[in-house]
């Protein structure tokens, strides 16, 4: 339930940023199961009137230039499924990452990423969750891979999550293993880390949704960046216990807060992208990487 809650207020937000007009927020949560009165109350207490909210930092910036091209791959997943993703390979990697895309499943944002990374040094897989569901593409628009992002159990996810580190090891064997996530993405790392993978030496959730009664210790190899955007109140609410639990666990880990910036800032597709705090945090990210996947 944490991650439906977490997404029928992601479509909330937007509307009361100005992302979404309101027969389209009505639309979705519709879609992600809440009645009329129920989605109703809820973009009524989220507050704000539908305007355009003002960009934070330099967010009208142009786009990061492109990375390497990525290709298409296919591999077995849990249960005798196809998982389905984008991989990029660096020429000389220096470790290898998995990259969980945003509640809009795997597009051209996500697969950027992978092909930056790649550039950067770092082979790296994006995933597409809805692999269940014939892939991203054959879901439809972004509402509806919410909402079959939303329907399927986050067991699911593990195991597509798992399947996809499998791939890294085949397409980049010998290399270090890490995890990146975005949003959705982000909560999706939280719970990979949650759920017990001693392959993980790296990890690095943007501003996603931390599991309830996260107990990190099943990951124990793992080094752990958290980004979060200082005007992300409902994600920062989450910073504390994000911190305990991986005191708690023991692991290495640092996290960061980018001031000025708001959720969902490192995409330069979205509206609030802002060059400034991406830019600053891809760099802390391969820092990152470089410490603890050489």
């Amino acid at each position: 339930m944490a991650f439906q809650r977490y997404l029928a207020e992601e479509v909330a937000i937007d509307h009361a940023d100005g992302v979404l007009p309101r027969r389209e927020a009505l639309r979705r949560l519709a879609l992600l199961g809440l009645g009329v009165s129920t989605a109703s109350a809820l973009l009524a207490a989220c507050g704000g009137d539908g305007e355009p909210a003002p960009a934070g930092g330099s967010g009208a910036a142009a786009p990061p230039p492109p990375g390497v091209e990525t290709e298409a791959v296919t591999f077995p997943g849990p249960e005798g499924r196809t998982v389905q993703g984008a991989f990029a390979a660096a020429d000389r990697p220096g470790g290898a990452v998995l990259v969980i895309h945003e509640n809009r499943g795997l597009n051209d944002h996500i697969r950027s990423v992978a092909g930056r990374l790649a550039a950067s040094g770092y082979s790296a897989l994006a995933i597409d969750l809805l692999s269940a569901e014939g892939g991203t593409a054959a879901v439809g628009d972004e509402a509806a891979a919410m909402a079959a992002l939303s329907g399927a159990p986050p067991e699911r996810f593990v195991a597509d999550m798992r399947a996809g580190l499998d791939e890294l090891e085949r397409q980049a064997p010998d290399q270090k293993l890490a995890a990146i996530g975005f949003c959705f993405g982000g909560g999706m790392a939280w719970t990979l880390l949650a759920a017990g993978e001693p392959r993980l030496a790296a990890a690095a959730p943007f501003y996603g949704p931390l599991p309830e009664g996260a107990d990190f210790s099943g990951s124990p190899n793992a080094a752990v960046l958290g980004i979060y955007a200082e005007q992300d109140a409902r994600v920062n609410a989450t910073r504390e216990a994000a911190t305990a639990a991986l005191e708690a666990a023991g692991l290495p880990h640092e996290i960061v807060t980018y001031p000025g910036a708001n959720h969902a800032f490192f995409n330069d597709t979205g509206p609030r992208y802002d060059q400034d705090a991406a830019t600053q945090a891809y760099a802390k990210v391969l820092d990152w990487f470089g410490r603890y996947l050489s």
